[in-house]
């Protein structure tokens, strides 16, 4: 049966204190914690991936891997916050992914811009999880990353144990698509971190109406690359292109949801939402036999997956899932 729908308390996160010059405190860096993994693509690009070991692990049966992929214009430092409690969790470490899709973050871009499709980048997912001998993953996909998920299962069953949807299901709300459709590629280059961060309030903050300038500097570090000391965009623009070919409501993927029947399943719907609505959320839970539901009060597409309380409940699900077969990796 399904669980009850939960919902965040108010964010518990403190917020990061920042200088004029946008630096931030140690706890709120990006660039440690893990290892870096280089791995090429069939069509030949460089593509980057982070591994966040398990520190001290303790007795008892290894946890699932959690393989993180991130939205459409995100990367791996969206999960920086979730791997690392996940990784050092004193009673249930588990080691964990997050990639970087081609053109984002620290990967490659592609020179064809048509690659820059679901399907591509979910074969990219696959060869990884090859790559690494990972089978049965627990993944944790944000918008887009939900859409690889989804797919994965109908493709290739076995390499899913368990699934969370961050903000994302088989219906997607035009409003929030073309909200997304209208920013993507056409953001202009800020010119230093303040910059970035007042440019990253003013598109989100009617969405996320509780974070403060602190937590939007830290927010911005985790959206843009970095060069020279000044942010830079971290995703190829000729990403619009593939949003740009869309015309009306995109087509439903119920059939690609029912195929994730078999492996427990969470998924989070941001309160302000404007991409997963609560009756498609209603609906997922209807057709799903193991599913949880949970909202995230104060926070809109896609939950930033950064306070203490959301963290703690991707924790809760993934330890239960442990109960199902899991993937035979190294810590």
């Amino acid at each position: 049966m399904a669980a009850p729908t939960g919902r965040s308390p108010a964010p518990t996160t403190a917020p990061a204190a920042a200088s004029a010059s946008g630096r931030i405190p140690d706890a709120e860096r990006f660039d440690t914690g893990f290892e870096e993994i280089f791995y090429t693509s069939r069509d030949g690009l460089q593509l980057y991936a982070r591994h966040y070991r398990v520190q001290n692990p303790g007795p008892g049966p290894a946890r699932r891997p959690a393989v993180c992929i991130p939205g459409i214009t995100r990367n791996s430092k969206d999960f920086h916050r979730l791997a690392v409690a996940l990784s050092n969790d004193a009673t249930r470490a588990r080691p964990v992914y997050a990639l970087d899709l081609r053109g984002r973050g620290r990967s490659e871009h592609d020179p064809e811009p048509k690659n820059y499709a679901v399907g591509v980048e979910m074969i990219d997912v696959l060869d990884f999880l090859t790559s690494r001998s990972l089978s049965h993953a627990a993944v944790v996909g944000t918008s887009r990353g939900g859409l690889i998920a989804m797919i994965m299962a109908a493709v290739e069953p076995s390499a899913l144990g368990a699934v969370v949807l961050n903000d994302i299901g088989p219906v997607i709300e035009i409003d929030g698509l073309s909200r997304i459709a209208g920013y993507v590629g056409k953001m202009p280059q800020p010119l230093s971190w303040a910059d970035a961060a007042r440019l990253v309030k003013d598109l989100n903050a009617r969405q996320f109406p509780r974070i403060d300038d602190g937590e939007w500097l830290s927010i911005a570090r985790q959206l843009f690359n970095e060069t020279d000391g000044r942010p830079v965009a971290s995703y190829d623009p000729k990403l619009a292109a593939s949003l740009s070919v869309l015309t009306g409501k995109p087509p439903e993927m119920w059939a690609q949801f029912e195929a994730l029947k078999p492996v427990p399943v969470m998924v989070l719907r941001g309160e302000n939402s404007d991409l997963l609505s609560a009756a498609t959320v209603e609906q997922m839970r209807r057709r799903h036999p193991n599913i949880t539901a949970h909202t995230v009060r104060w926070e809109g597409h896609a939950p930033f997956l950064r306070d203490d309380h959301t963290i703690a409940v991707i924790a809760k699900f993934l330890a239960a899932s442990d109960a199902t077969a899991v993937s035979r990796s190294s810590p």
